[in-house]
């Protein structure tokens, strides 16, 4: 198998293939056995890289740090059927992660695709979540009634629906060694976000046989499954961590998305993107700690 390997990267954190029930999820582990488990779940379209700056800064800070490429995604397993992609089925992946590492419950973080995986863990599952931080994607039911009753953020979702075409997204992402990929990212981050390195090493992630495609069916499988989550209020301790500047997602989705967590706090940082753990990796880092922080006060 090719992809991207923690071991071709100067980051911490072993790599480990871990069975979590129907596939098996690439991940990087980083830090103690016996510390407070965190799971960093990535977004599209990157993979377990996406935290590449946060691994060894939080494994430091004395958790046990989880990472894993989500099914469809660089090294991990890719069903074929656009439908085991589903929502159910993401964050069933994660809760047979948390089972194979022998952990209860974790403090669990997304960005972008896994924001959402750790809405819907922690809407249906709230026991498996310690606490709750999701980066620049809003609750489902937020974003769902936005989408309804607002064009703009309707607008601004337009590569969703063309992501519905079969085989064309894929094969428009591939031309010209990835350009329209390695776009997607650079336009609409801050300067610094990412490098010639950086992008070099997401090709390697793309270029695995079948990736591009099953990174592409989350999106198609969202069209065609159950987006209406069983609940809608959150439980755990929540932090909604957002960079205001988000090309695809409209600020008022965070204060939404803050307003159906119990137990929520809503940041907000003018000086940042959709991308803002790579723009802001630092703070990022202390945003969490403390939000972890929260759980032995709740």
């Amino acid at each position: 198998m090719t992809g991207l390997h923690p071991d071709s990267v100067a980051t911490a954190g072993v790599a480990e293939f871990i069975d979590v029930g129907d596939v098996t999820l690439h991940t990087v582990v980083a830090g103690p056995d016996d510390c407070e488990p965190v799971v960093l779940l990535h977004g599209f379209p990157e993979c377990w890289y996406a935290w590449h700056d946060l691994i060894g800064p939080l494994a430091a800070a004395g958790y046990r740090v989880i990472v894993p490429d989500q099914r469809g995604y660089n090294r991990s397993d890719k069903p074929e059927p656009v439908s085991a992609y589903r929502l159910d089925a993401l964050a069933g992946d994660i809760s047979g992660l948390l089972d194979a590492v022998g952990a209860a419950d974790a403090h669990v973080v997304g960005h972008d695709w896994g924001a959402l995986v750790a809405w819907w863990l922690g809407l249906h599952d709230a026991h498996r979540v310690r606490t709750l931080s999701a980066l620049n994607v809003p609750h489902p039911t937020a974003f769902r009634r936005t989408l309804r009753t607002d064009p703009r953020q309707l607008a601004r979702s337009w590569y969703a629906i063309l992501f519905q075409l079969p085989w064309l997204p894929e094969a428009l992402a591939r031309r010209n060694n990835w350009r329209v990929a390695v776009a997607s990212m650079a336009d609409t981050s801050r300067p610094g976000a990412f490098d010639a390195t950086d992008f070099d090493r997401y090709r390697r992630a793309w270029g695995v046989e079948n990736a591009y495609r099953s990174m592409i069916n989350w999106y198609r499988a969202v069209f065609r499954g159950n987006t209406r989550p069983r609940r809608r209020r959150v439980d755990p301790p929540a932090l909604v961590l957002w960079g205001a500047e988000d090309t695809f997602l409209r600020r008022p989705l965070a204060a939404k998305s803050s307003a159906y967590c119990d137990n929520g706090r809503l940041v907000l940082w003018e000086d940042a993107t959709h991308w803002l753990h790579h723009e802001h990796p630092d703070r990022v880092v202390d945003e969490l700690t403390r939000q972890f922080e929260v759980a032995g006060e709740w």
